[in-house]
């Protein structure tokens, strides 16, 4: 079972970013995808500090993998997408429509993310034959609906696609025109003066009971408790899933990382203890806000 390290969904300082993903190369992490894949607004690194933190990290034995804006709303936000894609370097997780489309018309091999609603074998047959070799099941989708889509996989004949789970983090819910963050401050989006660095976590949003409901992270909207379903390892091999994802909201994600990959080096029973405030309903097939 691989490890690996979503893309980074907050806005954090350059100097920051470049600290983070030196620890990451001496973490037990497999795979690493960099990239912005929130809001192309967000400037403080550009593809080509990308590239150098993606080539540092290869040096050290990382697969690295670069990863494509998710809600694209301008030409130059496709002109950005197209460039990520056409980086010749390093492989691509495409994170929309338009990724998939430039890469596959290239003959380039790509992934999918979380974002891409793939929910059957049969979408996913269609993509595999377009150059797909890795997918990042739908954060919403349970283990019983993945079972589903894995039987039918070889069914169809398919055997040599990855499969990839969101296993830990804040689970990425939805994307909008307007930024919420900026509105907090109340500032327009196109004027949102990088609001989103002043947070680096995110906002917290709060029932009227004082649940956690909800986190703003700019455009996005992320689950208001993070997701763990990191006890869950062994099911997931046995089901056929490759690799276990974690995204990061703060530099304690290394630590839960180097602790996943002793458990499953162990060849004892010993398991990853959940904590009751994580989320993991949509694993179980329940409300995503379950525990």
């Amino acid at each position: 079972m691989q490890i690996t390290l979503g893309p980074l969904l907050f806005f954090w300082p350059k100097k920051e970013v470049i600290s983070f993903y030196e620890k990451v190369a001496e973490s037990a992490i497999d795979r690493v995808y960099l990239g912005e894949v929130v809001c192309s607004k967000r400037r403080e690194l550009n593809l080509g500090d990308w590239l150098a933190i993606a080539k540092s990290l290869q040096s050290t034995g990382k697969e690295v993998v670069l990863s494509t804006l998710t809600l694209i709303e301008a030409e130059s936000e496709l002109a950005q997408v197209s460039k990520v894609c056409e980086n010749g370097d390093f492989a691509v997780e495409a994170n929309d429509m338009a990724a998939v489309h430039y890469l596959s018309k290239a003959g380039i091999p790509f992934i999918t993310g979380p974002s891409v609603n793939l929910y059957s074998a049969e979408a996913l047959e269609v993509l595999h034959r377009t150059g797909l070799k890795r997918w990042v099941l739908p954060v919403e989708l349970s283990f019983d609906h993945l079972k589903l889509i894995m039987s039918r996989l070889k069914e169809l004949g398919i055997t040599d696609l990855e499969t990839e789970v969101f296993s830990y983090g804040y689970l990425p819910l939805a994307y909008s025109a307007r930024c919420f963050t900026a509105r907090t401050h109340e500032l327009s989006k196109d004027s949102c003066e990088f609001s989103c660095i002043k947070t680096s976590s995110g906002i917290p949003l709060a029932t009227q009971e004082g649940d956690a409901l909800f986190t703003i992270n700019g455009i996005q909207t992320l689950s208001g408790s993070c997701h763990n379903i990191l006890d869950q390892w062994r099911a997931m091999e046995s089901a056929g899933v490759m690799a276990m994802r974690l995204s990061g909201h703060s530099e304690d994600v290394l630590e839960v990382a180097n602790e996943l990959a002793m458990v499953i080096g162990r060849s004892s029973d010993n398991s990853i203890t959940v904590e009751s405030q994580h989320c993991n309903g949509y694993w179980l097939g329940k409300p995503g806000i379950k525990k």
